[in-house]
């Protein structure tokens, strides 16, 4: 997402902005006759710091950076204590990406007059650009302090509030200036930023057709504009407006990143992979468009590559901040025998269930494998075979290890290609006493129908906007899978943990508040038939336990299900109910409704057994008997 830069003539001191609000022509013709008075005055006065300091203006307007500031430094020589070649020498410092540099200047510049408004601005830009947050707030404030109406000044500063993720202080900055210049596109751009954050599209999209009417050739806006109609679902026109942006700036990194991530939603990954080159191009090294990359590449099949860019995770804006800093090596799939390596998870409870199965691989190969899991999943992974100790990822101590892989790294150490995907199930066991539980209670229910888990809903993300817009589409209704309830000889089991309340009406039994970590509910879930679920964690349970499982998924599926198939190669029990218009789950929930009746019907299938032991428990299972 794009924010608007200031005009330049804020950047510059009085003269250079008279000078930059004559026409091009016109400001060529000034600046050379002014030169022609320097170049005069010079051979009359040649110690004369004036005139370094108009001849460092004119270079730096016509963007030789580098002579500019010699000829300032000459200046400064000549008169140490002068405030406007301080004050534009830190200036062209500051567009040389010298921000020390030209903070200490512009402290000079305070120093000999505390009442300088555009020193304290400059100084606040340059903190931010720093990322020095707080001296960049601390400094607009200082400003604001002489000029407390001052439109730009408070637009930077709402600038510096969102980069500290203080919406709200942010948008009232943004507002306040809007009532002085109602029609500035960059302040209702900035402010249609901050509604987009705070996840109210409508608001943003209205913020910036709004701005648009003020400057309808702004690639940035038009951007904007086009992230919001993705996250809306509003996909052709998200794909317009980017294409839009890109006419009038081809080299726009943020409008190849969003025509890509709407390709991608309307599933036309080849085209995605495309813009996403594009900006690559352009911006090699720009981490949040190497993942973009990655998941198109993945959801294709493209395994090797995809991998690759996959790593690139880390360096961008929505997990750097979660990036584990150990100081033991990466392991990269080499052997390791008698070495310890910590195999840590990452993101989503769904992730560490689907990745954690490398572990037996990591033990073939000579280690001793530790594995950091969130506490929820900790009782369940202690099953896993091939993992000597499980640790409490929030609340325990490392033990001492030799090397470290996050979890979904894994498939780039062991070169995973979808043919070679670790698909052996059922990989994790709950314990036959906690499975033994749940079947009594399945007894005294005294009933022969077939018993079948619904998860309806994903977790609630509220930190980005297109995790909330993600979860929104991958959540339905519990009242949209109304078409199941009817089907006869089928007793529905409520597997949903959040968002847990049902519908007026539907025969649910819930017993999901005795489930208390994710080995009880794979306890519960062992004496089912069946799990439907939406693309959440419960899906990757059931699919790891080996458990029939139908997934409701949505149109712009989620990389790890692929483009076009309705199974999966990471779990061979696992079966998609692919949307095929986006937003539409009626037509779903009708197909699902029919393989209910083929399944347990017209096939006649008879009910899974209540529960498989794991070899290993073997001995546990005899003495409980």
């Amino acid at each position: 997402m794009n924010g608007c830069c200031n005009n330049e003539e804020l950047l510059l001191d009085d003269l250079q902005a008279e000078l930059l609000a004559k026409s091009e022509y016109d400001l060529q013709k000034r600046l050379a006759t002014a030169m022609k008075h320097c170049i005069d005055f010079l051979r009359r006065h040649p110690e004369d710091a004036n005139v370094y300091l108009v001849q460092g203006i004119y270079a730096f307007l016509c963007g030789r950076l580098n002579e500019a500031e010699n000829l300032m430094i000459k200046a400064l020589c000549l008169s140490p204590q002068s405030i406007p070649i301080l004050y534009n020498y830190a200036i062209i410092l500051m567009h040389q990406k010298k921000n020390d540099i030209a903070v200490f200047f512009m402290m000079r510049v305070v120093e000999l007059n505390q009442g300088h408004v555009k020193a304290y601005w400059h100084l606040g830009n340059i903190y931010r650009s720093s990322c020095n947050l707080e001296g960049s707030l601390s400094a607009f404030n200082k400003a604001l302090e002489y000029e407390p109406n001052n439109p730009e000044i408070l637009n930077d500063k709402g600038n510096t509030l969102a980069a500290m993720n203080n919406l709200a202080e942010a948008a009232a900055c943004f507002e306040q200036a809007l009532s002085f210049k109602p029609n500035d596109h960059y302040l209702l751009n900035n402010l249609g930023l901050i509604r987009f954050m705070q996840n109210d599209l409508d608001a943003a999209e209205n913020l910036y057709r709004t701005a648009l009417n003020y400057n309808q050739a702004h690639p940035e806006i038009l951007s904007n504009l086009s992230a919001t109609h993705r996250l809306k679902g509003n996909l052709e026109e998200a794909i317009h407006d980017s294409r839009q942006a890109l006419t009038l700036r081809p080299d726009s990194l943020d409008a190849l990143n969003n025509l890509g991530n709407a390709l991608k939603d309307a599933r036309r990954i080849e085209e995605a992979i495309v813009a996403y080159r594009k900006a690559l191009h352009i911006a090699p090294d720009n981490a949040d468009i190497h993942k973009n990359l990655s998941m198109a590449l993945l959801a294709l099949g493209h395994f090797n590559e995809g991998w690759r860019e996959y790593e690139w995770r880390w360096q961008s804006q929505q997990l750097r901040h979660s990036a584990r800093n150990f100081s033991r090596p990466l392991w990269n799939g080499e052997a390791g025998e008698g070495k310890t390596i910590l195999i840590h998870a990452e993101q989503g409870f769904g992730d560490t269930l689907q990745f954690c199965r490398y572990a037996p691989l990591i033990k073939a190969r000579g280690f001793r494998v530790i594995m950091a899991v969130p506490p929820p999943l900790k009782r369940l992974v202690q099953s896993l075979d091939g993992v000597e100790k499980v640790i409490s990822s929030t609340t325990e101590e490392i033990p001492s290890f030799d090397l470290h892989c996050p979890m979904m790294s894994l498939p780039l150490a062991f070169r995973t290609v979808p043919d070679t995907i670790p698909s052996e199930v059922p990989y994790l066991w709950p314990r036959s006493a906690d499975v033994d539980k749940w079947a009594e209670r399945m007894v005294a229910l005294k009933s022969n129908a077939f018993k079948v888990g619904l998860v309806w809903s994903g977790s609630a993300r509220s930190y980005s906007p297109d995790l909330i817009a993600t979860d929104k589409k991958r959540s339905i209704a519990l009242n949209v899978l109304s078409p199941l309830m009817d089907v006869p000889n089928i007793q529905f089991f409520s597997l949903q943990k959040e968002r847990a309340q049902a519908a007026e009406g539907f025969h649910l039994i819930d017993w999901m508040s005795d489930c208390h970590d994710f080995a009880d509910t794979a306890a519960f879930i062992t004496n089912l038939d069946l799990v439907i679920s939406v693309d959440t964690a419960v899906a990757h349970l059931a699919g790891a336990l080996g458990k029939p499982v139908w997934v409701i998924n949505r149109f712009n599926s989620c990389w790890r299900w692929f483009v076009g198939r309705d199974d999966s190669p990471w779990y061979p029990s696992l079966r998609l109910f692919n949307q095929k218009e986006s937003g539409n789950w009626g037509e779903v929930v009708l197909r699902i409704r029919t393989a209910l009746e083929k399944r347990f019907f017209i096939e006649e299938a008879e009910p899974a057994p209540l529960y498989e032991v794991k070899p290993s428990n073997i001995q546990e299972s005899l003495q409980a008997l």
